[in-house]
């Protein structure tokens, strides 16, 4: 869930150069705010199930 996080701020504010580190944290505290004043959900196109017949390589299935 983080990486998607990375990718909405990289495609909302991160997308150009910021001059400073205090422009980049003040930015980043105002889409943070407004993320979550809105909410904000991932709408998953895929359920746990399918996602760890996909993916169970990288996260098997521990059922001793």
């Amino acid at each position: 869930m983080a990486e998607i996080e990375i990718s909405v701020f990289q495609r909302q504010c991160w997308d150009r150069r910021i001059g400073d580190q205090a422009t980049l944290v003040r930015e980043t505290q105002a889409l943070e705010v407004e993320r979550n004043a809105a909410q904000a959900t991932i709408h998953w196109l895929f359920t746990t199930q399918q996602a760890r017949v996909k993916l169970e390589r990288l996260y098997p299935c521990n059922s001793a």
